[in-house]
């Protein structure tokens, strides 16, 4: 079998003599019935040896024990070092994983919210009328794009007088105007200043006015004809 990567650098460290006592103690246990981590190990070997290579010999001095075990002492610091160093390597690398798991699952995440905003829909449909059997005008408006059309359906003409569409919602306060409207073709309009979620959630009302449009900027009466938006599709 292959080798895992943290097994190779546990082969390296082996090598190196920079595992604690506990550790190399379990590695050279797996070594004995693991063929690939013991060829990994004897690899390392292999590659550091030309180290003790570069170091001339020096005779020992007459009364060495002390320093040797200075030396010794030096030599478990750095160990130590060695060891804490490898640990906050083994760290590091288990906090890129996390993280890179982390920037796997935003992706998924806005991966899957785009396409809730692609199965959202955008086009909305409303029919203004005084009763079921009575449809004045079709509102339809894209909510994406932010325009609406409005077109005649019914709605019974209206001498020396206009109509004029309205949107009412409770976020606005006063109903808005949304301007004349023709009685025999259709009528675009802008909602583009408007939240999304007040277009789409809105009452539109029709109300009867003098042909340049209420003069006041509200309703000059009670609607004759109104609606809500519905969902035609995505």
């Amino acid at each position: 079998m292959s080798l895992s990567p943290d097994d190779d650098l546990a082969a390296a460290e082996y090598a190196l003599g920079a595992l604690d006592p506990a550790e190399r103690a379990a590695l050279a246990a797996r070594r004995q019935r693991e063929p690939d981590l013991d060829a990994a190990i004897a690899a390392w070997e292999r590659r550091l040896a030309p180290l003790a290579e570069t170091i001339a010999p020096v005779a020992p001095p007459r009364d060495f024990l002390a320093e040797i075990e200075s030396r010794l002492d030096d030599a478990a610091s750095a160990n130590a070092v060695v060891v804490d160093l490898t640990r906050r390597l083994r760290r590091w690398r288990a906090g890129a994983i996390a993280a890179g798991a982390v920037a796997a699952a935003l992706a998924i995440g806005l991966g899957l919210r785009e396409n809730m905003r692609a199965s959202l829909p955008h086009e909305y449909v409303a029919v203004l009328q005084k009763s079921a059997d009575q449809p004045a005008f079709v509102v339809t408006v894209n909510i994406e794009t932010r325009s609406l059309t409005v077109r005649p359906v019914a709605a019974p003409p209206q001498p020396d007088k206009a109509y004029e569409l309205w949107l009412i919602d409770a976020k606005l306060g006063a109903p808005r105007s949304l301007g004349l409207l023709k009685q025999n073709a259709a009528t675009a309009s802008d909602v583009a200043s408007y939240d999304p979620a007040v277009v789409e959630n809105a009452t539109y009302a029709v109300t009867i006015e003098p042909p340049g449009g209420s003069p006041t900027g509200k309703p000059s009466g009670a609607p004759v004809f109104v609606g809500k938006l519905i969902p035609t599709g995505p």
